[in-house]
């Protein structure tokens, strides 16, 4: 008898994507349709077809007009999909009622890129958070929307009490396992805090890169630290946050992050279950903002990000440090776009900016002293004598700013020439006010 090889690969699912628009306003662009189609191929999925619907009359059962969602059923079967995509809004009855009418599963926008990050999430942290949005979004429809995310049940109905309905017993049971995953990113949330005070400690800068997804932080983040994080031309390749050391040219060592990437509509759970990632960003002393300056949606894009950072900042409570843009993929530019996107760098803008191509590493000399030149302009450089009275001082100054040098007088005293971020230097003298020159 012959052994015969048996394929357990599995077979990748087949996706029919449609983009509902109903007004000028909103028609999806050629980028938006690319976009689209990367994170239905970054699911896993092959595209069976994707397309703009324009929707005049919205149906509320099932968001589509009649001839659209029969279209749509049909292209459905003839591809052999299994999955339908509605690149948009679906409210729990529209997704249900579409999954009984297309028989296939149904998954809207939120959906989507809460699957792409439920197989991109690695670390524990990681898949926490993206099991505390996917759990929100489920609380939220109480219907299946992934095959994988099975509810477990006990046996003989012990978790529902006396006439408690099959709805609220799910409630119920989803509410539990939320509380048990916030407990548990609470303590994430502390650690990082440790963690952020002792960099503080140390004196060092911190830099998180922000921007819109596939903007390139990853490689703009490996070219800087020479760290070999995954980086992959595709949406989230990047989803648990990144921190390694890297030089500046005079002010030495620095730590830098790299952060999930934002897209548009980014879903609000996400950013919910993401703040204790998140906040790693808002409590940097510096936000570089990569930008694709390759990409026709470029200036969407950019607004899309700064509407996700004014969320956090008003989620956190926090204000937004200090920021600078990197305008990125200028490998991918005609030269004279390149040339004259170089010299409006040069120029008087709103926010400093350099052009880099952080695939070739072009500009990352000029990225590093923009990076420090700002941090400097932010910073102060004192110099002091302290006695053997005030080691209290010198500690402080050890912990909270940047000792630059120490001399040892005859008399004993120490001569310290320290460089302080300018909030803790107010902070210095009210607490050691002896030494406030004022």
């Amino acid at each position: 008898m012959t052994d015969r090889m048996i394929d357990r690969t599995p077979v990748p699912e087949v996706a029919g994507v449609i983009i509902p628009w109903f007004t000028p306003a909103n028609r999806p662009t050629e980028d938006r349709l690319q976009e689209t189609a990367g994170l239905v191929e970054a699911l896993g999925c092959n595209l069976a077809f994707l397309r703009a619907e324009h929707v005049r009359k919205v149906n509320s059962s099932v968001l589509l007009s009649g001839g659209i969602l029969d279209r749509l059923a049909e292209d459905l079967r003839q591809n052999d999909c299994t999955v339908a995509v509605v690149d948009g809004d679906l409210t729990p009855v529209q997704q249900r009622n579409l999954e009984r009418k297309l028989e296939v599963k149904v998954i809207d926008r939120t959906g989507l890129i809460l699957e792409i990050f439920g197989l991109r999430a690695r670390t524990k942290e990681g898949r926490l958070q993206v099991e505390l949005a996917r759990l929100l979004y489920e609380r939220s429809r109480l219907v299946r929307t992934w095959t994988h995310l099975e509810r477990q049940r006990g046996g003989g109905g012990f978790l529902s009490g006396p006439g408690e309905s099959q709805l609220e017993a799910d409630r119920r049971m989803l509410d539990d396992k939320i509380l048990r995953l916030r407990r548990d990113l609470d303590d994430v949330k502390r650690t990082r805090a440790v963690q952020r005070a002792g960099r503080k400690r140390s004196g060092k800068p911190v830099i998180a890169l922000v921007g819109y997804t596939n903007a390139g932080k990853s490689t703009l983040f490996n070219q800087m630290s020479g760290a070999d994080v995954f980086a992959r031309d595709m949406p989230f390749a990047t989803l648990d946050p990144t921190i390694r050391r890297f030089d500046l040219p005079t002010l030495g060592e620095a730590a830098l992050i790299d952060t999930v990437g934002f897209i548009t509509d980014l879903p609000t759970h996400l950013i919910d279950s993401f703040q204790a990632t998140l906040e790693e960003a808002m409590q940097a002393d510096l936000l570089v903002h990569v930008r694709d300056r390759s990409s026709r949606a470029d200036l969407e894009q950019a607004e899309d990000v700064m509407i996700v950072l004014e969320q956090l900042e008003a989620e956190t409570g926090l204000p937004l440090p200090p920021m600078i843009e990197v305008w990125n993929k200028a490998d991918l530019l005609p030269d004279d776009r390149a040339e004259a996107l170089a010299f409006s760098a040069r120029g008087p803008l709103d926010t400093p900016a350099v052009l880099v191509s952080a695939l070739t590493g072009t500009g990352i000399n000029e990225l590093l002293d923009l990076i420090e030149a700002v941090l400097l302009k932010g910073a102060t450089e004192i110099e002091l004598e302290l006695g053997t009275k005030d080691g209290r001082a010198r500690a402080w100054l050890h912990r909270n700013g940047e000792v630059l040098s120490e001399t040892t007088l005859d008399s004993g005293n120490v001569v310290m020439t320290a460089r302080l971020p300018n909030d803790r230097l107010g902070q210095f003298y009210s607490e050691f006010p002896d030494f406030n020159p004022a």
